[in-house]
């Protein structure tokens, strides 16, 4: 059983609030009512307590009581002994604010202890399926930073989603069909016929990489002029089956050593070579929700909420690129009947989203299990102006040429640090900084104190590591108790996070720790405390700590050191 300690004493004085009321009630104190809705929050202010609750406030029109009365009531009513609270007191109009007792935050600490690598997990998600598709970039060239930020943030989402009980799976949709493939087929073209000693422009609109023309001096080296003098197509043909693979390799190798390791690579081709792309405009227009213009085939789009109406089948026969978007997650949530399907794209998608729905609401697929998070852009910093090219290789700065100016570490936390929607300006300086002002650097530095600590102490024969744990004693600082605070925020903290998909909750959350952390080490001697209790307690909750966060570095996969 997974423990959310903040759960468990919310769920306890909830039940305490109720059986107060009912005590109340059997005294003839109040009248028997049926209680409103009420809440029970965390105060933001500690001074405040522990939790609060608006119960006397939202029962006072019911009761027919100033609220202040009730609270007064309630207080009188409690029965402390053996829970996880010590007293309560009211609070302006009519609030109640709650304080828990030491025992609670030993707990905490045990419970950590008891779990290591699995707490902060819970069953959230009940084993339901969910599919996270992030980057898909183009086939046809490099990854840009965009793509280092999706990777990022889509691999921190999957994980979130598998801590919570999802059983989750990554996608990389690999566009390999449309117009993208037909510029790349181009490019290639240019490039080996030019080899071969052919006079010929590439178009201004085509690709014009080096990766192109290595490709086509790789493809020539292989087969000499032999395609020189093919039909077009078959020349094409050949040159996007030679160069396409190894993109796609190049790509999964890249992720691989950005640490994103994906369970499908989906092809969009198979959509159109097994005939759902055409499968869905037979289906819209069996229902009666396309219709023709200008010899083009359009959607009713309109009819069921998007902003306008669009084309599927353009008046060469060709469809759209949205049509096989719509068949791929027709195969997502009909066909492999995932429960959710959650989509990193760029902001730029903002207008396709609503589209892509209004089919599928039309195909009658149940919209609500597909999720889209929208991305901002990213704009790479150096010396406070804007980088474009990387500092050890002079290349334009993509997935691969960031990690060659930056700790791979540093990528993933950065990336991480704001929420999917906003802008983010990276910092390449502070990205490599040793020091506090790095955010990245000042988590891992907390870690490798954590661990230098428990290392002396072993050393000295004052801590035994996988030594049997005793009854905890309860904390007395202010730094104690705010660390262990923080500690027992943590499951509730990833299952927020999972809910909004939002991994920039996970790195704030580190730092937070790190920062109660150095505040605990500045004034709670560990080695030096006053009992051997303490002592043992205290390093008990530097193993806590060290703990949780590594958890939440697991989370977004990024390395904990244990020396820096």
């Amino acid at each position: 059983m997974m423990t959310n300690m903040m759960e468990a004493a919310q769920k306890q004085l909830r039940e305490m609030l109720m059986q107060a009321m009912g005590q109340l009630v059997t005294d003839g104190k109040i009248p028997a009512e049926a209680l409103p809705a009420f809440r029970i929050e965390v105060p933001a202010d500690k001074s405040h307590g522990d939790f609060s609750s608006n119960i006397a406030m939202a029962s006072a029109k019911v009761l027919h009581m100033p609220p202040r009365k009730i609270a007064e009531l309630l207080i009188e009513a409690f029965y402390f002994k053996g829970s996880y609270f010590e007293r309560a007191e009211t609070a302006g109009p009519g609030f109640l604010n709650f304080f828990l007792e030491k025992k609670w935050f030993s707990d905490t600490v045990q419970a950590v202890l008891n779990e290591t690598t699995e707490y902060g997990k819970s069953e959230d998600g009940k084993g339901k399926k969910a599919l996270v598709e992030f980057v898909s970039a183009n086939p046809t060239g490099p990854m840009h930073v965009g793509n280092a930020r999706g990777a990022a943030l889509g691999d921190g989402i999957a994980s979130l989603l598998e801590w919570t009980g999802w059983h989750t799976e990554r996608e990389f949709y690999i566009n390999d069909a449309g117009n993208q493939i037909e510029k790349f087929a181009t490019s290639l073209e240019v490039r080996y016929l030019q080899k071969c000693g052919r006079e010929i422009e590439m178009p201004e609109d085509a690709y014009h990489g080096a990766d192109i023309t290595a490709h086509a001096e790789n493809f020539y080296a292989e087969n000499g002029d032999k395609f020189a003098d093919t039909d077009s197509k078959t020349r094409r043909d050949a040159l996007v089956a030679f160069a396409l693979p190894k993109n796609i390799a190049g790509l999964e190798r890249d992720l691989k050593s950005y640490r994103v390791e994906y369970d499908n690579w989906f092809s969009e081709s198979t959509l159109h070579k097994n005939g759902a792309v055409m499968d869905i405009v037979r289906k819209l227009t069996d229902k009666g929700y396309t219709y023709e213009q200008e010899g083009a085939v359009w959607f009713k789009a309109e009819q069921f909420g998007a902003d306008k109406d669009f084309v599927l089948v353009r008046a060469n026969g060709i469809p759209t690129y949205i049509v096989p978007d719509i068949a791929y997650h027709c195969d997502k949530l009909v066909t492999r009947n995932f429960d959710k399907a959650i989509n990193v794209l760029g902001a730029d998608h903002h207008g396709y989203v609503p589209r892509l729905k209004a089919a599928l609401k039309a195909l009658d697929v149940n919209t609500d299990k597909l999720d889209v998070v929208l991305m901002q852009m990213v704009i790479l910093l150096r010396n406070g102006e804007v980088a474009k090219l990387s500092k050890r290789s002079g290349k334009a700065i993509g997935l691969v040429t960031l990690l060659e100016d930056i700790p791979l570490d540093a990528a993933r936390f950065f990336f991480n640090m704001r929420e999917a929607n906003s802008h983010f300006e990276f910092d390449l300086d502070l990205a490599v900084e040793k020091s506090s002002q790095n955010p990245v650097y000042y988590v891992q530095y907390a870690h490798a104190r954590i661990c230098s600590i428990l290392r002396t102490l072993q050393e000295e024969g004052l801590y035994q590591e996988g030594t049997p744990l005793e009854h905890l004693p309860a904390p007395e600082t202010q730094q104690e108790i705010e660390l262990i605070r923080h500690l027992a925020a943590f499951p509730a903290e990833i299952s927020a996070a999972a809910k909004v998909y939002d991994p920039s909750r996970i790195t704030k959350y580190a730092l937070e720790l790190a920062n109660l952390y150095h505040k605990f080490y500045d004034v709670c001697s560990v080695k030096n405390a006053e009992t051997p209790e303490l002592r043992e307690f205290r390093t008990d909750l530097c193993r806590a700590a060290g703990q949780v966060l590594r958890n939440a570095m697991a989370i977004l996969k990024i390395d904990c050191p244990e020396k820096m």
